[in-house]
């Protein structure tokens, strides 16, 4: 079996005037969790579609699974998972018996009472979905998302409305799929959700890649240099380096206890990703049109 889940050359789609996406160029490989970055209108949700096999693309090379999406049938469909940013619209039967119907539209399902242990909803097994809270409706959607047995599943805002704790709930949900061998591609506006699952991570605005790399590399993070900061006759000192602990080391060997006001601080990913959507920006507007 090929150890590519996606591969991507060149893709395009525009409306009009309006390139959604200018040639992107990616590769995910199976068992990994790959997270789609950036703001609203960057080209994420486009590119996805595509790869879903729900919309067309104007150019390029895209092979899911090591399938054209835009030509594959049902047997491939089967194989793909996809949890919608909006909730489903789940008619009025028990969550266990809803979880049941659409396991019966897959040629190879799971057990569709193993589904709903698995995704935390055994207690509410014989609720209705409409009286489920926020949360408990997000999982009963991963549910017959997965039902099928997807080798890849494609998860859009997972968590949008969310509170802290049902979102690290949900995050060990998704860590448990991932164990399990399933391939995810995640569309999320939470950084800090993509740093907590994301395997990689790609950074999309104006229809193009600004960046890929892990949530610790991206955009040359891990090798920034770190701001070293503390307090020191009365005023602040700040030092960039690329050597923080000796830095530290240095401050402290002036101080008989601790130093004070100490803090170290390297980029976020929030600054990394900001710098780069703005990068792009820039770069966009004095690009030469071809």
């Amino acid at each position: 079996m090929d150890d590519t889940a996606i591969e991507v050359a060149d893709l395009r789609k525009s409306y009009g005037e309006t390139h959604a996406v200018a040639g992107i160029d990616l590769s995910i490989s199976r068992g990994e969790i790959f997270s789609f970055l950036g703001p609203n209108g960057a080209g994420k949700s486009t590119t996805v579609e595509i790869l879903e096999g729900f919309r067309h693309r104007d150019s390029g090379t895209a092979r899911v699974l090591g399938q054209d999406p835009g030509t594959a049938g049902r047997d491939w469909r089967a194989r793909i998972g996809v949890v919608w940013q909006k909730e489903t619209m789940a008619p009025k039967i028990p969550v266990r018996a809803l979880v049941r119907h659409f396991a019966s539209y897959y040629p190879s399902p799971a057990d569709p009472d193993e589904v709903v242990d698995r995704v935390g909803l055994s207690e509410k097994a014989g609720a209705l979905p409409e009286v489920l809270s926020g949360g408990q409706r997000r999982r009963l959607d991963v549910a017959l998302g997965i039902v099928g047995r997807p080798e890849l599943l494609f998860l859009d805002e997972p968590t949008t409305g969310f509170d802290p704790g049902a979102r690290r709930d949900f995050w060990g949900l998704v860590r448990n799929l991932a164990d399990g061998g399933t391939t995810i591609v995640l569309t999320t506006h939470y950084l800090e959700e993509a740093e907590a699952l994301a395997d990689r991570v790609c950074v999309v605005a104006r229809g193009r890649v600004r960046a890929l790399d892990t949530p610790a590399d991206l955009g040359g993070r891990s090798a920034a240099r770190a701001l070293v900061s503390w307090r020191e006759d009365g005023r602040r000192h700040e030092v960039a380096t690329e050597e923080p602990a000796r830095v530290v080391c240095e401050a402290a060997a002036r101080f008989d206890g601790e130093v004070p006001e100490l803090t170290v601080h390297r980029p976020t990913l929030e600054e990394i990703y900001l710098g780069l959507i703005a990068d792009g920006a820039e770069h966009d507007r004095t690009e030469v049109p071809a």
